[in-house]
């Protein structure tokens, strides 16, 4: 006998938004292989390749997008506008997206973080450096103290929607290990998603990371930087969550870049193979930019210039 009452509709299924994606594959315990993005094409790359995530650099946005090198030069709302080109290529694969320091103070942080997400990301990684930051495997680091960054976490955290954030200290170079664990846990207390202890120089310091920080984590493997490759299979047993490459293919795509213009008789002016970050970031400028820092920051500069270590900063690579 027909049923008189009315079909009822299939229901909906909600769809899954960027960052809700990257937690179901946290939640699965995954570990992410985030390749480092820097324009179009490397996102092309990483979508038709089969990653799970992507990294957008700013080390790579700076040098690839604009011809500087990563000591905050760049500021959010091209960044901003890079993030939304590139999800736009990436589609559903979740984009993780270097924020620097948030660009200014906490009101500062908080617009960064609603821009980051109307262009679309999945996670935006806010770092513990003072302002010029720079790349997290140069020398001369400066941090702003442990309380300065968890107001900045805060209004991150007050802001976002849905992005996860992700806490990145830089205190190993600055402070030591301990002080970078520290400073790991008290912001995953603060309500960060993610904890990024920047650059650990031996497997040992990888290991204590992994086993002192209880939140999920995150390791940079930089191409030419401090920090030593370890296998994926063994970084998933550590218990980390995610890995990005963020200059594995930049560096590349720079060393065939010049093999290719020396075939066609270009000098050899630009030294191969470009192993270090040094050297990278000399092509795009860096010492010429030093230089301008050098001569107008002065003795009363308490430290606001990039070049050398002044209290507080480090200098070793």
């Amino acid at each position: 006998m027909a049923s008189n009452q009315p079909d009822t509709p299939p229901e909906e299924t909600a769809p899954v938004s960027p960052a809700g994606r990257l937690r179901r594959l946290l939640d699965d315990g995954e570990l992410v292989v985030a390749p480092g993005i820097f324009d179009g094409l490397s996102a092309h790359l990483v979508r038709r390749m089969g990653f799970l995530a992507g990294y957008l650099t700013g080390a790579g946005v700076a040098a690839a997008g604009f011809g500087l090198p990563d000591i905050g030069l760049v500021g959010m709302s091209e960044m901003a506008d890079r993030v939304s080109m590139v999800t736009g290529v990436l589609g559903e694969i979740p984009l993780i997206a270097d924020a620097d320091t948030g660009y200014g103070p906490p009101p500062s942080v908080a617009r960064t973080v609603r821009a980051y997400e109307r262009a679309g990301v999945a996670a935006i990684q806010l770092e513990d450096q003072a302002f010029p930051k720079r790349c997290g495997h140069l020398p001369g680091k400066e941090l702003v103290s442990a309380d300065e960054y968890l107001a900045k976490l805060g209004a991150a955290l007050d802001a976002r929607t849905d992005a996860l954030i992700i806490a990145r200290t830089d205190a190993r170079a600055v402070l030591g290990l301990d002080a970078a664990i520290e400073r790991g846990n008290a912001y995953a207390a603060a309500g960060a998603d993610v904890i990024f202890v920047e650059a650990p120089r031996t497997v040992e310091e990888i290991t204590v990371i992994a086993r002192e920080i209880t939140a999920p984590k995150l390791i940079n493997v930089v191409a030419g930087g401090l920090t030593p490759e370890v296998d994926p299979p063994m970084l998933r047993e550590l218990g980390y969550s995610i890995v990005i490459y963020p200059t594995t293919a930049l560096l590349a795509v720079t060393n065939a870049a010049v093999t290719a213009l020396r075939g066609i008789g270009g000098s050899h002016a630009v030294p191969l193979p470009m192993a270090s970050m040094e050297d990278f970031f000399r092509l795009v400028g860096l010492d010429e930019w030093f230089a301008i820092s050098e001569k107008w920051s002065g003795p009363a500069s308490s430290g606001g210039g990039y070049p050398g270590t002044a209290a507080g900063s480090s200098g070793a690579w």
